[in-house]
């Protein structure tokens, strides 16, 4: 299904996606804002809540990579956590995708396979920082040159999944979500409301675990 076209911007065509994106960083910058400001060492109130939530991603990517490369890196993993589990969790508030310009982004294919380039490349760019150039690229032939082909396939497919599999679940549930409110109007939409959460939840753990892997496997040095 293709997405409505709000307008455009030298000839890029915005949609209600692309608006919702831009609404959602603005909410993420000042959320940032305030949460860096007065900064103290024994944390309370607001600042206990984010450094919470930062805790739970860190723990959760540290499971994969261990504390050093979860502390070199967790500003990519940070941010692509927090940008998904609000772009998915935007789709089960009120008026998403009936309100003209609000609909969740992570339910078009373009933004979950922006946000899959966005891993292809970030994972390149640890693997090769890491490792240094002859030690990643010692990963596509090992552990014999007749494995470069598989692999360099392998590279391919992984962001090709990623997309399709966040696209599909969230595009799915918003989906099934709309016909059941449909069906049983009464009821339904708070119990929806309440799995819709917890399953947005899952696909940004999913996603953000699966970058993780892949980043193990590329800043694994050889022995």
């Amino acid at each position: 299904m293709e997405s409505e076209v709000l307008f455009t911007i030298f000839g890029l065509e915005v949609t209600p996606e692309v608006t919702t994106q831009w609404g959602i960083i603005i909410i993420l910058a000042i959320i940032s804002f305030f949460a860096t400001r007065n900064i103290k060492e024994v944390p309370t109130g607001f600042q206990n809540v984010i450094e919470t939530g930062l805790g739970m991603i860190e723990n959760t990517v540290s499971s994969v990579l261990g504390k050093e490369r979860t502390r070199r890196f967790f500003p990519f993993f940070g941010t692509l956590f927090i940008f998904i589990i609000f772009s998915n969790l935007s789709g089960i508030l009120p008026g998403a995708g009936t309100i003209r310009g609000f609909k969740a982004p992570t339910s078009s294919l373009s933004v979950t396979a922006g946000l899959a380039i966005c891993e292809c490349i970030a994972v390149q760019y640890m693997g090769f920082r890491t490792c240094g150039i002859k030690g990643h690229l010692r990963h596509f032939v090992s552990p014999v040159v007749v494995m470069l082909p598989f692999l360099l396939i392998d590279e391919i497919v992984r962001p090709v999944s990623l997309a399709l599999r966040l696209y599909g679940n969230i595009y799915g549930e918003e989906s099934v979500t709309e016909q059941i409110y449909e069906l049983l109007p009464i009821g339904a939409p708070l119990i929806m409301m309440i799995l819709s959460l917890l399953f947005c939840t899952l696909q940004a753990i999913i996603f953000t675990t699966l970058t993780a892997i892949y980043t193990d496997e590329a800043t694994t040095l050889e022995e």
